[in-house]
């Protein structure tokens, strides 16, 4: 039912009441996927500034990225269902809420274990708040049309912070590098006076899949560590085998109570629908390119041509504004071609940045290198906000939560474990350049994996499931 047909009117300038807070869910939502996404992008270049005052080695370090990945993939999952049975508004406030304690946490911890275990914290938030972002926006817009146009809005508050996270971060750690983490503290204090002018949301109760949660923690997590750690131990290491093998028996366990428990975390017959499908694919490929790239080139601009934290922040400026000045037409350019289109072409550019990145040599100046991570920023804006608005297309409103936990799982595994496997190589004794180049080459192939499984995009019927 559209939207303007209410008839509750605020006081205040006779604006419609429904038309009020959905104004206020969106910009909710959108300033919750910013700190979110912000924390994730600001982090990367804070790095070397975090190993200069705490220590420890490569590891360490994505262990400060993977722990928060970690715990945002695992519980994303469960995280999506708890929104439907509590409401996504309770749900995204109670996250958002922990996120902010733990940013602070982080930027107070005396020790790298410490900043780590906070870390952990921190991604249990953001795993509540990503999809309950996403649900917020699929019950204030109930109309497709508008409610495209509002996930594009969503998606510019992720690449405005994608564009400033490198930036501010490096301006950030001149300063202390704990300044990456309170930056999070009046963002969300922001967001959450927002969310008290929305609508509550309806709710689903249901049991909670136990069973369903720790079986996922478990894959997730066995899957990581067995990556990072096979940089340094190699694939054979016990420990390493050890990881993969728990890895497989939680996978094949999860999937199993998922087919027999009566209230399942993440119900099988939502993988009926072919978009959901798809889509779920292209977040993970998305985020392998989206996220690893940088991930990398973080510490090659600092370690192999010596910048500072705020020198590799401004080399990824190109790359992020183009992203952030593309994506508000990100919903005119998918209703004049449909979703297909764009996806197909940003996935191709990831694929052609990430070939062009590895076969210049290492003496390429740091100017070059900035320009040819644009294509890679112009994928942004081109593959997510038709994706998203594509997933929430084909489910129905009560299973909004469960369906964007599953797509934003499949996105943080994607980005996990990129930055495990790439830290892995290039820390073997092969060295760092032939380990970025091994690394941009699988981002290519999965980039044109996705690609090609975009082409079906079109053949997918509308079927909520």
């Amino acid at each position: 039912m559209p939207l303007t047909t209410t008839v509750h009117r605020s006081p205040e300038a006779g604006v419609p009441e429904t038309n009020r807070h959905a104004t206020a869910t969106l910009a909710a939502a959108v300033l919750g996927f910013f700190v979110i996404t912000l924390d994730a992008t600001i982090v990367n270049v804070a790095l070397p500034s975090i190993q200069d005052g705490l220590g420890g080695g490569i590891t360490g370090l994505e262990w400060v990225v993977d722990a928060y990945t970690l715990m945002f993939a695992a519980l994303l999952l469960s995280a999506g269902s708890l929104s439907d049975r509590i409401g996504a508004r309770r749900a995204f406030a109670g996250g958002l809420g922990l996120f902010v304690i733990a940013s602070v946490a982080c930027g107070l911890a005396p020790t790298l274990p410490v900043l780590i275990a906070a870390r952990v914290i921190q991604g249990i938030g953001a795993a509540v708040t990503m999809p309950t972002s996403m649900a917020l926006l699929r019950q204030a817009f109930p109309d497709p049309a508008r409610r495209a146009h509002a996930v594009a809005v969503w998606a510019m508050g992720g690449a405005v912070a994608a564009a400033a996270g490198p930036v501010l971060g490096g301006l950030l750690s001149l300063a202390s590098w704990r300044m990456v983490f309170w930056i999070n503290l009046p963002v969300g204090i922001l967001t959450l006076l927002l969310l008290r002018r929305t609508a509550p949301s309806p709710t689903r109760p249901a049991p909670f899949d136990w069973t369903g949660q720790i079986t996922a923690i478990l894959a997730m997590g066995g899957l990581t560590f067995g990556a990072i750690e096979a940089g340094d131990a190699g694939l054979t290491a016990p420990q390493v085998l050890i990881s993969l093998g728990i890895a497989v028996v939680a996978l094949a366990a999860f999937v199993t109570a998922q087919a027999k428990v009566a209230h399942p975390m993440v119900p099988l017959t939502l993988f009926r629908s072919k978009a959901v499908v798809i889509a779920t694919g292209i977040g993970f490929a998305f985020m392998v390119g989206f996220y690893g790239l940088p991930f990398l080139f973080s510490l090659y601009f600092q370690q192999q041509h010596g910048l500072s934290a705020l020198g590799a922040g401004i080399a990824f400026l190109p790359m992020m504004l183009l992203s952030a000045c593309l994506t508000p037409f990100s919903a005119r350019i998918t209703e004049r071609t449909g979703p297909k289109v764009p996806v197909i072409a940003g996935l191709i550019l990831i694929a052609a940045g990430s070939i062009a990145l590895a076969v210049v040599p290492a003496s390429t100046p740091v100017w070059a290198t900035a320009l040819l991570l644009i294509p890679v920023g112009m994928a942004g804006p081109l593959v997510m906000p038709p994706t998203t608005a594509l997933l929430l297309e084909h489910v129905s409103a009560k299973q909004t939560g469960t369906a964007s936990g599953v797509f934003n799982t499949s996105r943080q595994i994607g980005g996990a474990l990129a930055v495990a496997v790439f830290g892995a190589l290039i820390s073997a004794p092969a060295g760092f350049q032939h380990g970025l180049r091994i690394s941009l080459a699988l981002a290519t192939a999965i980039a044109l994996l996705a690609a090609l499984a975009a082409t079906r995009i079109g053949t997918t019927r509308h079927s909520a499931v």
